[in-house]
C-alpha cells in the first residue's frame, strides 16, 4: 500500500510541476513508470546480424536501432503486456543446465522493449548482444571457451519485472545513461 501512495505522490509532484521534480524533468527525458508488474517468460539472446533479424539488422521492428546494450525483443503474444518502450529488469532466473545467466547477467541491466520476435515464439523475450562481445563458458567439462554471449545464455526460464516506458526516440545509448533514468525515476516512486 505504501509504493501506491508513494507512486501517487511522486505522480503529483511530476504533474504539478513541483520545485525538484521539474529540475529533473528538464535534465532527461522521463520515463513513465508502471506499477511493478512481473511476467514469467523464457529468456533467450540474439545478435542484430541478417541470419537473426528480419530486414535490416540495424534497425529493430519499432523503428528503433539496434543498439545491444539496451534492447530487447519480446515474443507477438506480449505485445499487450510488454508494448515497445517499455523498460523492464531481468529478475532471478529458475536454474537449469541450458540456462548460462549467470555468465551474461554484466551484460544485461535494464532492457527497453523496442523489437518482435518470429511469429512462432510464445512467452518469450529475447536479449540483444554485441557480436563482438565474449564470455569465457565452460564446454561439456572442458576449459572455458570465449563464446558470444547469445549463445551462452541458452534458454532461462526467468521473471521479467517491468519498471518504466519511455519513448522510443529517447532510448539512451548506453546501458549506464539508461540506468541512471531509471534509478532516478524509481527514486521518485
Amino acid at each position: 500500500m505504501a509504493s501506491i501512495a508513494s507512486l501517487a505522490l511522486a505522480g503529483f509532484f511530476l504533474w504539478t510541476g513541483t520545485a525538484g521534480a521539474s529540475e529533473w524533468a528538464a535534465q532527461a527525458p522521463s520515463p513513465v513508470l508502471k506499477a511493478p508488474e512481473t511476467i514469467f517468460v523464457r529468456l533467450t539472446g540474439y545478435n542484430a546480424v541478417p541470419e537473426q533479424t528480419d530486414g535490416d539488422p540495424h534497425i529493430t521492428a519499432s523503428g528503433a536501432f539496434s543498439n545491444p546494450d539496451v534492447i530487447a525483443a519480446r515474443s507477438r503474444d506480449l505485445a499487450d503486456s510488454l508494448p515497445f518502450g517499455t523498460v523492464i529488469m531481468l529478475e532471478s532466473p529458475q536454474k537449469s543446465n541450458s540456462c548460462g545467466f549467470d555468465t551474461v547477467d554484466h551484460l544485461i541491466g535494464y532492457r527497453v522493449i523496442a523489437d518482435t520476435m518470429h511469429e512462432s515464439k510464445r512467452k518469450q523475450v529475447d536479449i540483444m548482444f554485441d557480436t563482438a562481445d565474449t564470455v569465457l563458458m565452460e564446454v561439456s567439462g572442458n576449459p572455458q571457451k570465449a563464446t558470444n554471449p547469445a549463445v551462452a545464455l541458452g534458454v532461462c526460464r526467468v521473471s521479467i519485472r517491468v519498471v518504466g516506458k519511455i519513448a522510443l526516440k529517447d532510448i539512451p545509448a548506453t546501458q549506464a545513461h539508461l540506468a541512471r533514468l531509471m534509478n532516478r525515476a524509481l527514486a521518485l516512486r
